[in-house]
């Protein structure tokens, strides 16, 4: 309790990247630039193929489209502060590194039960080839993508939400290129008991799902 009173409350982190060399940053920012554009690029040509062509407006090219989609959105997510880390200040705000975990774990757990729903479509193909048309309607497909980014985002808000209930002080340092659950709970100098068990339990189970 003595030490939570001496030590001032984070109000920023430092994210220290990939290495903390300045020789390596500018390399750094010229590879991981260019991975960035192709696969904004990539992702948007998959899009703008599936809209322009009439003949893959079907449900496995329009969950396709949103899954690239997604993979914009979540690339967005990392890539552009890892840039700015690369060339400037390596630091980052308390309220913007809950924010990016909150969307790291939001949209990748987006992208895995999209596939879920990919593989399901898959197999009404396969085994009801009659009445797939039936099933997979334009309304349930809508139904499905909903339910695949609804409830990542759940899942996320819980873990944000514990972990903006735990006190960091004393070091700001993440030993990571970006703000992740693992290496935040190590900064905390507060009980992380419930976050963990949380983690290891409801966590486990969110992500073997689509697996299984």
């Amino acid at each position: 309790m003595e030490r939570l009173n001496q030590t001032s409350r984070v109000s920023e982190f430092i994210l220290l990247g990939l290495s903390s060399l300045p020789e390596d940053q500018k390399p750094l920012f010229i590879i991981f630039f260019i991975i960035y554009l192709v696969t904004i690029t990539g992702n948007l040509l998959i899009i703008l193929a599936i809209r322009s062509d009439s003949q893959l407006q079907t449900p496995m090219y329009f969950f396709l489209s949103f899954l690239s989609f997604i993979d914009i959105c979540f690339t967005t997510t990392i890539v552009p502060r890892m840039l700015v880390n690369f060339l400037s200040h390596k630091t980052i705000s308390y309220a913007g590194c809950q924010t990016q975990m909150y969307f790291i774990y939001a949209l990748g757990n987006t992208d895995s039960w999209l596939l879920v729903v990919m593989a399901f479509d898959r197999y009404v193909a396969i085994c009801e080839p009659f009445h797939y048309v039936t099933i997979m309607s334009h309304h349930r497909c809508v139904l499905l993508v909903a339910f695949s980014c609804s409830l990542p985002h759940f899942h996320s808000l819980l873990h944000t939400l514990l972990l903006n209930q735990v006190t960091f002080c004393d070091s700001n340092i993440i030993h990571h290129f970006l703000c992740d659950f693992s290496p935040l709970v190590k900064l905390s100098c507060s009980s992380t008991f419930v976050n963990e068990i949380v983690m290891m339990i409801e966590g486990s189970v969110f992500l073997v799902t689509p697996f299984l």
